[in-house]
């Protein structure tokens, strides 16, 4: 790319990258906890819409959470709560009907997908919610010390992430139903209740990308996060997380999505037509699975 084009390999576009890759980075570090569990969450990008959508309609109504403004003061704090609650709500109910009434992942979490989007053209009437605000809008728009502020977040939850699965009982037990589950259940792991608490984390971690979908448009729109969920499979499969579960890293994923934002990068600024970008990036998913597939053969 950098020999290519010179508007590849410069600070203000590796910046900008960063920025465009934020949102993905958030989805996709929950995608890996729940993929880690051998699961899989169609429902990530609507839910991202739906959530984006309840902050904006939040905002624009003047509707804050007493409890929250009472004690903190800062509406917008108290709407970015708000809207995590509803992702995490939404994911939890995913890990509720896929482990109470045993629907495979796929098919809940693409119910799901189609509930979400629903909702959010009941919630905006089909209409996109603007003018939300200039201190919601430095969510995605600002900086802080040189760097975008949806870096910051993502570099937040990407940490929380690696905590999780590298300190954490419930990091032990997630890698351990994704390896095993039959054993994992012998082991005393109530497996119904990981499944939930993981669907729940990656549902918020949709709805913190939705926060900054919003705030960097200014704008909730009904149609956001159409086909997100599959850039975020993209990245947690090139960032080496088996599909089978039980192997796989936070930061593989983080890689998987920075390569995606280049690439996407990339050929946008050699003026690559959107059609053939979408035929790159398919490829590049297809050889990742393909490479994933001959490792697990030959562990």
């Amino acid at each position: 790319m950098t020999v290519l084009t010179d508007k590849f390999f410069t600070a203000d576009n590796g910046l900008n990258v960063l920025r465009q890759t934020a949102v993905n980075i958030c989805i996709a570090t929950g995608m890996t906890l729940v993929v880690l569990t051998a699961g899989i969450d169609l429902s990530v990008g609507s839910i991202l819409a739906l959530c984006g959508a309840v902050a904006a309609g939040l905002l624009k109504n003047g509707i804050a959470i007493p409890a929250v403004d009472t004690y903190i003061g800062f509406t917008v704090l108290g709407v970015v709560l708000a809207a995590m609650i509803v992702g995490a709500l939404l994911g939890w109910f995913n890990g509720l009907v896929i482990t109470r009434f045993n629907v495979p992942p796929f098919v809940a979490t693409l119910a799901m997908l189609t509930i979400a989007r629903g909702f959010t053209m009941l919630y905006t009437k089909g209409q996109p919610i603007s003018n939300l605000g200039p201190q919601f809008a430095f969510i995605g728009a600002g900086s802080f010390l040189g760097v975008p502020v949806p870096v910051w977040i993502a570099a937040v939850v990407v940490l929380i992430a690696v905590c999780i699965t590298r300190q954490t009982r419930l990091g032990r037990y997630i890698y351990a139903i994704g390896g095993n589950e039959t054993a994992a259940r012998f082991s005393g792991i109530r497996i119904s209740n990981i499944k939930m608490i993981v669907y729940a984390l990656a549902g918020a971690m949709a709805a913190i990308g939705g926060i900054i979908v919003t705030s960097r448009l200014d704008s909730a729109q009904p149609n956001a996060g159409t086909s997100y969920e599959l850039d975020a499979i993209a990245a947690v499969v090139i960032g080496g997380t088996s599909l089978s579960g039980g192997r796989g890293s936070i930061w593989g994923t983080v890689m998987g999505a920075i390569i995606i934002g280049v690439l996407n990068n990339g050929l946008v600024l050699l003026n690559v037509s959107p059609f053939w970008q979408q035929v790159v990036k398919g490829c590049v998913i297809l050889l990742a699975v393909i490479i994933d597939k001959a490792n697990a053969k030959q562990d």
